[in-house]
């Protein structure tokens, strides 16, 4: 396995290196990620090539390295004729034409791949194929080392970026939450605010990391609306040796999969309350919105039964989603409560905030199960409050941890009944031990509660895991004031923040109710 500290030395020498095209080119801030990656994309996709060219041989045929989940790389594409380049030799049109190359024999890529290096200069480009020369800092690094460094890239582009990142890229550990409870072991897999593709591929290393193929058993289905963001998705896909059908489309008005009923599995991280959609353009779009359309302008439960609508009978799905969302009023709260009435809604997980780079408030992991009628979870839902679970990295953002991980997803197995998917990979078994003595799933204050539908209709068909969980009980002792200061605080930044929100919309039906006033009856 890598050694962490080699790999985060090895990022961070990448990082510099890519700086230097910033500081030195005539890109814009937001425009100098797609070359980096592009480079990235091409040093490690001919570092793949060339490892599995060693196993099966140069001349053997292309299908033969695609069918080992190896992109070919045909001469013209490979690293090494890239900086063999005489001095003086257009490296830019030559990278160019690498791209193409790539293309034309990887169909999947098609259009993907970024072809503006000629805007460069020599110079500059031949200082960053060095610094990209995979073969030569490969020492010591092993597995999937640079796919890694392609999302760390992605990952450090988002935190620069702001909210432009935050459109392409959500934080590995949330994701990985996601994958862990999901469990998407084979089937076709849907996400339709698809991003970069990293719900993709995390889905896959969750596969391989039970002894089966990812290719094998993955069949992976994207949207996304943004062209520069699919081609990312597309290049972050093949970089990780899967294959895909990323489609360009706003989901709103197109649904390029024939989405309702296909999917073993749908995941997505959509933008929160977003405005403006053309009612008169999805008015008619039953099968998509199945328990109706909102009449308010957000679109967030839109995209919650976009997701629920995708999956098969015995699909699972995972959906990032704003906090206002499980405890949204009028049209809302009657499609949530058409929702958790057909049984589809079955955890509620609340985040803590600070773990996205581009919003500071906390979100709510919304996940569904429509294979759980007929099971004895077919009238409850699990909520649990991680709130309080994460790891500081900076005073700015947060992660979890993978034990976080574990631990979660281990609580969600215990309440499924499935104590022998239990994981301790990561060193959470005396913890579980400690929470749950006899092996089996319990109530336990200010972390997780298991709710029925009677409950949940007695709190207003409320989906907001902090009316059901409640409160840690604290012995007098074991009081730390700088720690529950700091949770009190976090909870006021929260409860303002819904404030304003709360403020927003309020005032947006005040001004719709004067303009009836003023229009006159009827």
């Amino acid at each position: 396995m890598t050694n962490s500290t080699d790999l985060s030395a090895l990022e961070k020498r990448l990082w510099d290196a890519a700086d230097q095209m910033r500081a030195n080119s005539k890109l814009k801030s937001h425009e100098y990620s797609t070359p980096v990656l592009g480079l990235v994309f091409l040093s490690y996709a001919d570092y793949r090539f060339q490892n599995k060219a060693e196993e099966i041989g140069l001349d053997a045929d292309p299908d033969d390295f695609m069918a080992e989940g190896v992109l070919y790389v045909p001469e013209k594409a490979r690293y090494s004729e890239l900086l063999k380049l005489p001095e003086g030799a257009n490296i830019g049109a030559a990278i160019n034409e690498a791209m193409n190359a790539i293309e034309a024999q990887n169909p999947d890529l098609a259009g993907a791949l970024p072809k503006m290096y000629n805007r460069l200069d020599n110079s500059l480009l031949a200082g960053m194929l060095k610094s990209f020369t995979f073969s030569d800092i490969s020492a010591g690094l092993q597995g999937d080392a640079f796919g890694r460094v392609f999302e760390y890239f992605l990952g450090e582009f988002a935190k620069r970026e702001g909210q432009l990142g935050g459109e392409f890229y959500t934080p590995q550990s949330l994701v990985k939450l996601m994958v862990e409870i999901m469990e998407p072991f084979h089937g076709k897999i849907y996400d339709p605010a698809c991003g970069s593709g990293g719900m993709f591929v995390q889905s896959a290393r969750f596969v391989e990391q039970h002894q089966r193929s990812a290719a094998d058993d993955l069949s992976v289905y994207g949207q996304e609306k943004t062209s520069e963001t699919a081609r990312l998705a597309r290049m972050n896909l093949a970089i990780h040796g899967l294959s895909g059908d990323i489609k360009q489309g706003n989901t709103f008005y197109e649904d390029l999969h024939a989405s309702p009923g296909k999917f073993d599995f749908a995941m997505a991280n959509p933008p929160f309350n977003v405005k403006g959609v053309d009612k008169e353009r999805i008015s008619n779009d039953q099968k998509r919105l199945p328990y109706g359309t909102p009449s308010t302008d957000n679109a967030n439960y839109l995209w919650l039964q976009y997701i629920a609508s995708s999956l098969n009978s015995g699909g699972r799905a995972g959906v990032v989603m704003a906090n206002s969302a499980s405890d949204a009023r009028g049209s809302e709260q009657l499609i949530r409560q058409r929702m958790i009435e057909d049984g589809v809604v079955d955890v509620m997980v609340a985040t803590s905030s600070n773990l996205f780079y581009t919003v500071t408030l906390p979100a709510t992991l919304w996940f569904m199960d429509k294979g759980k009628k007929g099971t004895p979870r077919e009238d409850t839902v699990l909520f649990i409050d991680a709130r309080n679970t994460y790891q500081q990295v900076t005073r700015a953002i947060r992660e979890l941890r993978d034990d976080q991980v574990e631990l979660l997803a281990n609580i969600v197995n215990l309440y499924r009944g499935e104590a022998d998917k239990l994981d301790d990979k990561h060193g959470t078994a005396a913890k579980m031990t400690e929470l749950f003595p006899d092996g089996q799933y319990r109530d336990i204050a200010g972390l997780c509660k298991v709710a029925t539908r009677a409950e949940i209709a007695a709190q207003g068909w409320s989906l907001n895991p902090g009316r059901y969980v409640g409160v840690e009980a604290r012995a007098a002792d074991d009081f730390d004031f700088g720690v529950r200061l700091s949770e009190l605080n976090e909870e006021l930044e929260t409860l303002t923040a819904e404030a304003h929100e709360l403020e927003a919309r309020i005032g947006e039906n005040v001004r719709a109710l004067l303009e009836r006033q003023e229009g006159g009856p009827a």
